[in-house]
């Protein structure tokens, strides 16, 4: 690990030997049982803890972030470390599932299968600049990849080089301690050391989180490689809110302090920020919102290249036909102040390319509607969204079932009454959704099915019992559910 005062872009021969150490645990590592393995998940977990006082600190100089919302944010990274040592532990993560022979299996005899998922090897994570801890160094691709039985090599995020560099050595003692091999995990730095180890044949499979420029063109690298690989890419989301013209008659006030609340918080640097709230003309929502958002204290930004980037599209949004400023946010640098933006439906409609953009940032666009089957209808047409949210009521809004079904059909994740921003490490979570919101609408990268980016499934066919991975084995060594002759749990 470099050192902490002098942290230099990762060289061409330091790369190669990580990847050439993450090559050699690799088989090593993913054949540890359940219980060491779920123990080295552990191990990281309780280091981090211990140096929680330094790695907030440091996290707190980097990023500017309160040690409130960091030290919360490292519980949760410790939090999520643990389930997954269960995950590990329960086994029914790798899908263990055997069909015994049966010559009467139609329209032909039936040999002995059995499936199980295996990890996929080596895995290059793309760290994150807007959760310090959550989703970077020790975050949950991190936590999932190694869960599953995957090195990592993770590429720092330019926002926390320090914090990144010393978590990492955290992470690396931590596993070697509690029984992983040499080479486990690893961290490099710069941007051309990421493009060289995407493209490298060591690597097997890749996991991102960040802007949608930056994950489209690594998702290109690596699937134009002569062998392609999985990218698992999160690239942003404008997570939209629809409000009913009966949920704005009996909870307009509501509604917007829980919209200012959520669209502020993070100073809007959030991937599930709602930047689109969609409303009944008339109902009084943006003089209300802006009055509500005037009062809201300043933020400093992470760093100078977000603030600028949120500069850029912001005055790209105002300057749109049909976009008013309902209130303007603070000129000042990094220290900025929430804007609110106004247009209707049908200027999204005629506008929708640059409209509908993610401004990364305390920033959100409100859009009056009066026609509720044309608001149905701009739901259908949005691009791939992380999430959605409804509010409406249960009965006599007609609407509002219309709206639920619809966003199902485009967003990863559908908030009842509720908004967007925060999203629960949990079993049923799913924190994903269709392109342009990921590059795999059918995997999340948080919550315990986050695992399964990082396997791939293998049949065994007539092979003797003996050389059979443990998981397949007749007498269930390892006492895990598996599907057998089509009944769960035997």
């Amino acid at each position: 690990m470099p050192e902490l005062a002098t942290i230099e872009d990762t060289s061409p021969g330091a790369l190669d030997a990580l990847l050439a150490a993450a090559v050699a645990a690799s088989d090593p590592y993913g054949a540890l049982g359940a219980p060491e393995r779920a123990r080295c998940l552990e191990a990281v977990a309780a280091s981090l803890e211990a140096a929680e006082a330094e790695l907030v600190e440091l996290a707190g100089e980097e990023t500017h972030l309160s040690h409130e919302r960091l030290s919360g944010e490292l519980r949760r990274t410790t939090f999520q470390l643990r389930l997954f040592a269960e995950v590990v532990r329960r086994g029914e993560y790798l899908e263990a599932t055997i069909d015994h022979a049966d010559p009467s299996w139609p329209p032909a005899p039936r040999p002995d299968l059995r499936r199980v998922l295996v990890p996929l090897g080596p895995a290059l994570v793309f760290a994150a600049s807007n959760f310090p801890f959550a989703f970077s160094v020790a975050g949950g691709d991190t936590a999932s990849a190694l869960a599953a039985g995957c090195p990592v090599i993770l590429k720092a995020s330019p926002g926390h080089p320090r914090l990144s560099a010393r978590t990492g050595q955290l992470v690396a003692e931590a596993l070697e301690a509690a029984g992983a091999p040499a080479g486990t995990f690893g961290v490099i730095f710069g941007q051309e050391a990421g493009a060289a180890a995407i493209v490298d044949a060591r690597v097997r499979v890749a996991a991102f989180t960040g802007s949608l420029a930056g994950g489209r063109a690594l998702f290109d690298l690596a699937t134009s490689r002569a062998d392609p690989i999985p990218f698992y890419g999160e690239l942003g989301s404008l997570n939209p809110v629809f409000v009913t013209a009966a949920a704005a008659r009996r909870r307009r006030d509501e509604i917007v302090r829980g919209f200012v609340s959520s669209f502020t918080l993070g100073a809007g640097q959030f991937c599930t920020k709602p930047g689109l709230l969609f409303v009944p003309a008339g109902a009084g929502f943006e003089a209300a919102a802006a009055e509500l958002a005037s009062g809201q204290a300043g933020a400093e930004l992470l760093n100078d290249r977000l603030a600028e980037g949120y500069r850029r599209s912001l005055e790209a949004l105002a300057r749109r036909p049909g976009v008013d400023v309902v209130l303007a946010g603070s000129p000042d640098e990094r220290r900025v102040t929430p804007t609110l933006l106004a247009t209707d439906l049908a200027n999204v409609v005629r506008d929708a390319e640059h409209l509908l953009v993610e401004c990364f940032g305390p920033a959100a666009l409100i859009v009056a509607h009066d026609d509720d089957d044309a608001l149905v209808e701009v739901a259908s047409r949005l691009p791939g969204q992380l999430s959605a949210a409804v509010h409406g009521e249960e009965t006599g809004d007609p609407t509002a079932a219309r709206l639920v079904a619809m966003l199902a059909k485009v967003a990863g994740r559908v908030v009842w009454n509720g908004w967007p921003t925060g999203v629960a490490v949990t079993w049923a979570t799913h924190h994903g959704g269709p392109y342009p919101a990921t590059t795999s609408p059918s995997h999340t990268s948080v919550g315990t099915a986050a695992i399964e980016r990082f396997l791939r499934p293998v049949a065994f066919q007539d092979v003797p019992d003996a050389l059979l991975p443990p998981a397949l084995q007749e007498a269930n060594p390892l006492g895990i559910p598996r599907r057998v002759d089509g009944v769960a749990g035997r």
